[in-house]
Order: C-alpha cells, then sequence, then structure tokens
C-alpha cells in the first residue's frame, strides 16, 4: 500500500534523530506485542460467546470474526518480520479487563434470552473499538517509520477490525434489539 508524503511529512522524517525513531519503533514493537496478546486470547474468548449466543445470526457473526481473528494473528506475525521483528506477546491489560466484562457479562444474563445477546454485542463491539484504536495507531505508526509492507497488513486488519463492528452493529439494529425489549421476564 502506497504511502501518502507531502513535502511536511517528507521535512519532518529527515529531521528526525536516530534516538527518536529508536524510541519510536520501540513502541511500536511493543504496541504489536500487546495486540498480539490481545488477538490469541480473543481467539480463545470467541468460542464462549459463540456458544453464549441465541441468534443464529450473532452465532454466524462471531464465528466468522473467530476465523479473521485467526487470520488477523498470522498476519501480525507477518508483520513483526516485516519490522525485522520476532513474534513474541505481551500481556494487555485492556483485552484481559475487556473478556473479563464480557465473561461477567454471560455470567449475569440469562441463557436462551436475546438480553444476553445485546450484552454480547455490547462486549464484542467493545472489543472491536479497542481493536480500532490499537490498529489504526500502529499502521499510523507503521508509515511514520517506512515500514511500508508493515502498513498494509495492518491496514487491511484494521479493516476487518471495522467491519466486524458494523456487522455486529446490523444485528443488534436488525433483531436483536427488538426481540430483548420485547421478552418478557
Amino acid at each position: 500500500m502506497a504511502t501518502k508524503t507531502n513535502k511536511k511529512s517528507t521535512a519532518a522524517a529527515a529531521a528526525r534523530t536516530p534516538e527518536a525513531e529508536s524510541a519510536l519503533k520501540e513502541l511500536f514493537v511493543d504496541e504489536l506485542k500487546d495486540i498480539y496478546w490481545a488477538e490469541k486470547h480473543l481467539a480463545t474468548a470467541l468460542p464462549k460467546m459463540v456458544k453464549g449466543a441465541t441468534s443464529e445470526e450473532l452465532k454466524k457473526t462471531i464465528s466468522t470474526h473467530l476465523e479473521e481473528t485467526k487470520n488477523q494473528i498470522t498476519r501480525l506475525e507477518s508483520v513483526f518480520a516485516a519490522v525485522g521483528e520476532k513474534a513474541a506477546a505481551k500481556k494487555c491489560l485492556a483485552m484481559e479487563g475487556l473478556l473479563k466484562e464480557a465473561t461477567e457479562l454471560l455470567e449475569d444474563t440469562e441463557k436462551g434470552t436475546e438480553v444476553r445477546d445485546v450484552a454480547i454485542i455490547s462486549a464484542a463491539q467493545k472489543v472491536e473499538h479497542y481493536e480500532i484504536a490499537s490498529y489504526g495507531t500502529l499502521r499510523t505508526l507503521a508509515g511514520t517509520l517506512g515500514f511500508g509492507e508493515a502498513q498494509g497488513l495492518l491496514d487491511e486488519t484494521l479493516a476487518e477490525e471495522k467491519n466486524a463492528d458494523t456487522l455486529l452493529t446490523q444485528v443488534a439494529e436488525n433483531y436483536v434489539n427488538e426481540a430483548a425489549a420485547a421478552e418478557v421476564e
């Protein structure tokens, strides 16, 4: 993927010190390790969300994203390679918290209800928004550091995360929210 350049960004790149670029690359790699851990743990949590869901459309949406997540893990390994680093994971406290909250939402809602599906969508969208923020930042940093191949790979994942968020919204708006509102306790 080609990146846009202009005189200002070219001048900024020329003015960078090796130390500053090294510190930025270190941050970039640290953030890669963070999202790598996050994706690996999400891949173990998504099947629980599928199992807990009532709506077939929601189950399908999450199952599809599970397969994308597995591909994203492989793609992240390619990003590490593209920037000359070994793939390694660093515990992501944000994802750990989001997945803990998802587990609590499953436990706090009644099995087989649309309310539980609303809770699952809520938890899944919180995860998607975290991933969108992470991949957006990583993609931009890859461009700043001149890692064009990594930038393209990260952009591909960012598009998938945005699409997953859109699909979850559609499931909620097309059926689940109204069905949950109509449920009688």
